[in-house]
């Protein structure tokens, strides 16, 4: 979630054939759908997970996102080591079920606990995996990434990009100054 910026459901269904993993470089992700999880009682198909478009979007849309080496590198390992389900998915449980939001939280919970200070835990700091998708965007954002871009690779508008993100931020008066600096004194 951290690399790609996806969200969890976009993820819980995302097969290997809409992944491009160089030996080398950046990768890509076509992320096309959303297996969030509604219960079978709330599907038209009655299993758990409905298969919808992405969010605020077409059911056809499909998202392409550009992935850095260290997840392109991650995604091959856990191809290597555990294989695809039948279907292509990526992702899935030991039994080959869909991978559910009470795992997912319970390991997420598990490595907060582990890697976190006792102060830290007790703030709001990744406090859910989706944190991981807010984090991404955050450090595009803060690395100077355009904002139309980061927003068509996070699947916003540019609206929702600053209402929600602008937040983040923070504290980067010093290094914007810098950057305005650099330009202004390319033109003397």
């Amino acid at each position: 979630m951290y690399y790609s910026a996806g969200r969890p459901g976009e993820l819980v269904g995302l097969r290997l054939q809409d992944c491009d993993l160089p030996r080398r470089g950046w990768g890509l992700v076509r992320l096309r759908e959303s297996r969030a999880r509604s219960g079978s009682s709330w599907t038209d198909t009655g299993e758990a997970h409905d298969r919808r478009g992405l969010k605020h979007r077409t059911r056809k849309t499909v998202r392409y996102v550009p992935i850095p080496p260290e997840l392109v590198s991650m995604l091959r390992w856990h191809v290597t080591a555990y294989g695809i389900h039948a279907d292509g998915r990526l992702f899935r449980t030991a039994r080959g079920g869909m991978v559910q939001e009470s795992g997912y939280g319970e390991v997420w919970a598990g490595a907060r606990e582990d890697v976190l200070s006792p102060a830290e835990r007790e703030t709001k700091l990744a406090k859910r995996p989706y944190d991981l998708r807010h984090a991404a965007v955050s450090t595009w954002l803060s690395s100077g990434v355009e904002p139309q871009l980061v927003a068509a690779r996070a699947g916003h508008s540019v609206a929702v990009l600053f209402r929600v993100y602008a937040k983040f931020l923070k504290g980067g008066d010093e290094a914007a100054n810098a950057k305005i600096s650099a330009r202004l004194n390319q033109h003397r």
